[in-house]
């Protein structure tokens, strides 16, 4: 079947096998898990102990530890007796990678272990290496002989599985024969999970982990496919992106990522990787868990999809250009100001326009809205050159600038409308539940007096609880009927805290953006009393003082998740664990205020070998450890500098950024 998800206008759980851990069943509609994994040194006992218990105290449901060596995977069963003569009983799950034999050490003692296919028996040299079709099946065997003994092994003790793909870390043996694609990633789990079903095993989950969202929910989209297409069934399914960041950032892309899947009903169990201490990690997860815990229906019966888009292969919808929406251009920010009562050029820094009294002038920062939504509200100052005001049509009509006020209906007000701008309009659309593409659309009443007018973008928003699925319908409806109108994706949040917040914008729009929907996005709040409340709820990683500035930077980090517009310098920062040979936190931090006015320049800080060059292939340059106190830098896949001293690698960096013309100085633009 084309279809990845159990419902595409209503948020239904996809039912996948269920999978015991311990005491723990995941999947076939047991409640979503939540996880969270380790940082201390595994030979460290007592620390590990301590810090999984900090974890399972805040909620997680399953706590997992580093195994890279076979006395580190002894060590596991120190750290569970510990935690059970504690009382603590919670699931623990052994990381391996490149070691098949602590894998099996660690599946004696512990209840899940996982590994990664991509280096567990191949290895990854960044070679190209061609394959006859006798040699790839002469590997797979040689794979087979050297993962059976795992399976069996988990077979006899009833330990769990996680086969967990990271884009990364595919083998140059999947490389040289996929490429570096969702497809590669996929058929990496699968010829493990073909053997294991071999051997009757199925007490396995499996992942498809990438630091770039996009490709990570086609991953994911794919394996459900390609699983139901040869097996008749699914797994169950973890969710994560890899290497997320910290703060703002890190939230919002893990709530992309994760959130867009969860939303079709996709993830059995997630965790959210975040450069912080573990423990808060597991708020963010409850948070994005809570979003869909009240709706577990199953949706058994299998139907013809016929969706107008391709939900394997990012492709932006085409529109054509309403003055500067749509088309060839990125996504424009609207920053909905309505709710002040006498906006000011003060406001306007919130979204990153400073204004020069002494040299009657506006500085235009990189994160600065495109529009301006202010009401009712004609503002009685000049405007920066590229800042427009979008008002209501009573508004617009008393506007003495028609090329810097433009009007915004509901779609009802449009059709009726005897006023309009020859230049551009806005129409609102509430968009209801609809019947599935390819089904028999429900005709909107007022969509014939604005399809295809060239000065009309669409505004799409919804009210209903599954919001996102009316307004991906409406989407489908627009390409059924050839409808090329830009489009702005409107969300509004009635949540409470700022973590609600990220999250609730993040997935709602950020699924969306990552299927090519929206040439536009305005993220606002049901009401002033919510507005007061976040400010008072913030976070000692994000204190909310300004809310406006708040939104603005949300709207443009989510731009920048799924790379639709790029407005800052990216960071692949991971999590940290175990094996890490540094303060990633610290050096994270010290990296980000040395370089974070990097427009587009993408720098990955990796704690050590096993997540370096893997997880930062998508990364310009990298920061690795590769032994303590030393640091690797890289630029692309390529090693530059070895065995860095950590006092001067920030600084090396640098230097690296200059010599391959990434660097320019604060205050500065790069021509």
């Amino acid at each position: 079947m084309q279809r990845y998800a159990a419902s595409l206008t209503q948020y239904k759980r996809l039912v996948t096998r269920e999978v015991k851990i311990g005491d723990l069943l995941l999947g076939n509609l047991n409640p979503i898990r939540v996880q969270t994994m380790t940082t201390t040194d595994t030979m460290d006992t007592i620390a590990t102990v301590e810090q999984s218990i900090r974890c399972i105290e805040a909620g997680a449901e399953l706590v997992r530890i580093t195994a890279p060596s076979k006395k580190e995977a002894e060590n596991l069963l120190l750290i569970k007796n510990e935690l059970r003569k504690r009382g603590y009983h919670t699931p623990l799950v052994a990381d391996i990678h490149f070691t098949p034999n602590a894998a099996e050490i660690a599946a004696r003692i512990v209840e899940k272990v996982r590994v990664n296919p991509g280096n567990y028996v191949d290895k990854k040299k960044f070679e190209l290496i061609e394959y006859t079709d006798a040699d790839y099946a002469e590997e797979i065997d040689r794979i087979r002989e050297r993962f059976t003994p795992l399976v069996k092994i988990c077979k006899e003790y009833g330990t769990a599985m996680r086969i967990g793909t990271n884009h990364g870390s595919l083998s140059d043996r999947i490389m040289s024969r996929y490429g570096d694609t969702p497809v590669g990633m996929v058929e990496s789990a699968m010829e493990f999970l073909r053997i294991a079903r071999a051997e009757t095993y199925h007490n396995i989950v499996l992942s498809m982990k990438a630091s770039n969202p996009q490709v990570m929910v086609q991953a994911y989209r794919l394996l459900v496919k390609t699983m139901f297409d040869e097996f008749g069934e699914c797994y169950p399914l973890h969710l994560g992106v890899t290497e997320a960041g910290d703060g703002e950032d890190g939230r919002i892309k893990s709530a992309i990522g994760i959130g867009s899947l969860l939303e079709d009903g996709l993830g059995d169990t997630i965790r959210v990787s975040l450069t912080e201490d573990p423990e808060l990690e597991i708020p963010v997860c409850q948070d994005l868990v809570k979003r869909y815990t009240s709706a577990t229906i199953p949706a058994q019966e299998e139907q013809e999809s016929k969706l107008p888009y391709d939900p394997f292969n990012y492709r932006r919808r085409e529109t054509f250009a309403v003055s500067n929406v749509g088309g060839k251009h990125v996504p424009v920010v609207i920053a909905d100001l309505s709710k002040i009562e006498q906006i000011t050029p003060s406001h306007l820094q919130s979204i990153g326009y400073t204004y020069d009294e002494a040299m009657d002038k506006w500085h235009i920062g990189d994160a600065a809205a495109d529009y301006v939504f202010t009401g009712n509200q004609l503002l009685d100052f000049h405007l920066p050159g590229t800042l427009k005001v979008i008002v209501y049509p009573e508004a617009w009509k008393d506007a003495a600038d028609p090329l810097k006020y433009y009007p915004i209906f509901q779609d009802s007000g449009y059709a009726d409308a005897e006023s309009k701008s020859d230049q551009l309009n806005f129409v609102m659309v509430d968009c209801k539940g609809q019947p599935v593409p390819g089904e028999e659309v429900i005709a909107h009443p007022y969509l014939d007096s604005f399809a295809n007018d060239p000065t009309v973008v669409i505004c799409l928003s919804s009210t209903e609880t599954n919001a996102m699925q009316c307004v991906r319908t409406m989407f489908a409806a627009l390409l059924e009927k050839n409808i090329n109108n830009p489009v702005v994706l409107i969300t509004d949040s009635g949540l409470q805290t700022p973590d609600e917040h990220l999250i609730h914008f993040a997935a709602e729009t950020g699924s969306l953006l990552l299927d090519g929907f929206g040439d536009g996005i305005c993220l606002g709040f049901n009401s002033r009393a919510q507005m007061e409340n976040i400010q008072a709820k913030g976070r000692t990683y994000l204190e909310v003082k300004d809310i406006y500035q708040f939104t603005n930077n949300t709207a443009f980090s989510i731009l920048q998740a799924t790379r639709t517009r790029i407005s800052k310098t990216e960071y692949i920062s991971c999590p940290s664990c175990g094996r890490t040979l540094f303060d990633l936190q610290e050096t994270t931090a010290k990296i980000r205020s040395r370089t974070n006015h990097l427009k587009g320049v993408k720098i990955a800080i990796m704690g050590c070998i096993v997540n370096g060059p893997g997880e930062m292939a998508d990364a310009d340059f990298g920061y690795v450890g590769s032994g303590p106190g030393k640091i690797t830098l890289y630029k692309g896949k390529e090693v530059v500098k070895k065995n860095v001293n950590s006092e001067v690698a920030v600084d090396e960096l640098i230097g690296l950024l200059r010599e391959n013309d990434a660097w320019v100085e604060p205050g500065e633009s790069k021509n």
